[in-house]
């Protein structure tokens, strides 16, 4: 569910961001992420587990292609490819690390507190964004 959420959504939120920017899609698209983790965290029946899922691709859809769109705002084209390369690496190094943190957490205190734990930095991640991140969509540049 979760990736048929995301994958059909993003088509949607990716040309959004063109219409009203970038930066709250991004911070909402973070905590409506959390929310899912959350909601599956708190569940054990398949219906709720289905609302975390969703949720989770709902929040992923939101903020995937529009970090990548907040790249291209920012690095001049002759530097654009460099500087995608640059953010995937460490989101993707971002990846591993959070699984072997997930993976410690739970091995030490259980799956559940695990997911708290990831529901709680991506939920941080979104308030990092709400505070620090400017908006880098113009007009002029879409």
């Amino acid at each position: 569910m979760y990736p048929a959420v995301w994958g059909a959504s993003q088509i949607f939120t990716g040309a959004l961001s063109d219409k009203i920017g970038r930066k709250w899609l991004i911070v909402w698209g973070m905590w409506l992420q959390a929310g899912g983790i959350a909601v599956t965290a708190l569940t054990a029946d398949f219906m709720t587990f289905g609302l975390g899922a969703v949720l989770l691709g709902l929040g992923t859809a939101m903020v995937y292609p529009t970090l990548l769109a907040a790249i291209g705002d920012v690095a001049h084209p002759s530097w654009r490819a460099s500087a995608v390369g640059v953010y995937r690496f460490w989101r993707d190094l971002g990846y591993a690390v959070g699984a072997l943190l997930a993976g410690i957490t739970a091995d030490l205190f259980g799956l559940v507190p695990a997911m708290w734990l990831v529901a709680a930095l991506t939920l941080l991640s979104g308030l990092i964004s709400a505070v620090r991140m400017t908006e880098t969509f113009t007009r002029g540049t879409g």
